[in-house]
């Protein structure tokens, strides 16, 4: 298989021990030879960006990616690609989906196997969890504004959690409608005291930056 490497630093980090990118690249080209892989490309970024959507290098390997041109994106640690584990969860879904797979080096993680993958579904049912956590925070919060005798308004339509469940049900395949129609299910307000999420509501909600930035 084909192996895009992906080294990344911000400014501040060049210097620091352990994330230069030359240290990076040569973990990842040990980690394609460890793992049967032919490197098609080195990567390199020098950005701090938080989201996918700011780090143009990274983009262009996961459209490469998914194109075929490769089958396999190496990185030395997990942190080069995403500090949140919400949305290492969100690209662990996007490769499965499109066919591709992650090597990660400080995590001994490889989707290309069997091990790996089952690796894979820990940290999705770990992300999974953290979701449920803050959805029920939210609603605990609401019930004890509702006791006070506050008024309860719609979550807010940009809210992490509204955002990583909508990106979610899209990334399983559901159309704009049946995602409003679960979200209202399960108990989640528009902003600004609508009741419904609409197609149109629900398409601007992934196309936030925040959706942008999961779903990518």
């Amino acid at each position: 298989m084909k192996a895009l490497i992906y080294t990344r630093v911000s400014s501040q980090e060049q210097g620091r021990s352990g994330l230069s990118l030359e240290h990076q690249a040569a973990t990842c080209e040990a980690l394609a030879l460890q793992n049967g892989l032919e490197v098609v490309e080195v990567l390199t970024e020098v950005k701090s960006g938080k989201s996918v959507k700011a780090r143009p290098l990274l983009t262009e390997a996961l459209v490469r990616l998914k194109a075929g041109e490769a089958q396999v994106l190496v990185v030395s640690k997990l942190d080069r690609l995403s500090r949140s584990l919400l949305d290492f969860s969100t690209l662990l879904a996007k490769s499965e989906r499109e066919g591709w797979s992650v090597v990660i080096g400080d995590l001994g993680l490889s989707t290309t196997t069997p091990v790996g993958r089952l690796q894979a579904s820990i940290v999705a049912a770990v992300a999974e969890f953290e979701r449920e956590r803050i959805r029920e925070r939210c609603r605990e919060a609401a019930q004890a504004k509702k006791a006070r005798g506050e008024r309860v308004g719609g979550l807010p339509l940009t809210t992490t959690e509204v955002v990583a469940r909508a990106v979610a049900l899209r990334n399983g395949g559901e159309t704009l409608a049946r995602i409003g129609a679960i979200l209202e299910r399960e108990g989640f307000a528009p902003a600004r005291g609508g009741k419904c999420f609409y197609p149109s509501s629900v398409k601007a909600l992934l196309e936030s930056e925040q959706g942008l930035r999961l779903v990518a």
